[in-house]
């Protein structure tokens, strides 16, 4: 292949094989799976939303195939051929129970992976998991501190893909009413369909990030209003990007594979 820059999969995949032993290393390369686009290799053309992957034989069971550039894909098989461009997670909840393993860049890139049944079953059950919800009045705001470097970065990750869904993120620390103690993060003017989804992703950073142990609380709140304005006092603030389109063009976005009205059905 002609030289290219290195995709987000590839970065995360040669930190992984560099550091075959740290479970972190591993978690940022799953999180990075799941948040990208893949091309799925196709037996033949998706028909009313139905779709049948390619399906290779291997000594250690069944296999499709998924490569992170249309280029590499096409590669692959030696030519054009079916695929459905899909988020990872999608893909991953699609194959999840079925004892298949996923082949991602097999054959055509350093950054060839075979991600195996159960590493695709855990993947999968990690992403579905809803946020716990909590009642508890906060009643002090401080800047937030300790929390590892990794955790900041996979934030500022998601929160860079939420183009659209809240104006801005602001993280604090935080102390409540009964005395516990721990940091928020509080999505200014989000739309109301885009909580669910925006939670999971702040949960997802902590999850992925590798630690151990650890939580964030998750709100929302109007910029204008009293909370909100304690927290810009101290708060780290992220800005949420803002989609070319304007609202009246273009229906609000949503999270890769967080629509649950049209999911891909593989068969």
């Amino acid at each position: 292949m002609t030289d290219q820059t290195a995709t987000r999969l590839e970065i995360a995949h040669a930190a992984m094989t560099a550091q075959p032993q740290d479970d972190a290393a591993r978690l940022r390369y799953f999180a990075a799976l799941a948040d990208g686009m893949l091309f799925l290799m196709l037996e033949e053309e998706a028909k009313q939303g139905m779709m049948r992957p390619r399906v290779f034989g291997l000594e250690d069971g069944p296999v499709v195939l998924a490569y992170d550039l249309e280029e590499r894909l096409a590669e692959a098989a030696g030519g054009a051929t079916p695929y459905a461009e899909l988020p990872g997670r999608v893909i991953a909840a699609q194959l999840a129970g079925q004892g298949i393993s996923l082949g991602i860049n097999l054959g055509v890139a350093e950054s060839a992976y075979l991600m195996p049944p159960e590493a695709l079953d855990w993947l999968s059950t990690t992403l579905s998991l809803n946020p716990d919800e909590l009642a508890a009045r906060p009643v002090a705001f401080d800047p937030p501190r300790g929390l590892p470097q990794a955790l900041m970065e996979a934030l500022d990750g998601k929160l860079a893909r939420a183009a659209g869904l809240a104006s801005a993120a602001l993280l604090a620390a935080v102390r409540y009413e009964d005395g516990r103690k721990g940091h928020m993060l509080a999505f200014l003017d989000a739309k109301p369909e885009a909580e669910t989804a925006l939670a999971r992703a702040a949960n997802e950073a902590l999850t992925f990030s590798g630690i151990e142990a650890g939580e964030i609380d998750v709100t929302f709140l109007d910029a204008g209003s009293a909370v909100a304005q304690k927290m810009l006092r101290v708060a780290l603030r992220f800005d949420l990007p803002i989609p070319p389109e304007t609202a009246e063009a273009r229906p609000a976005p949503k999270a890769p594979g967080m629509d649950p009205k049209n999911p891909p059905k593989l068969r």
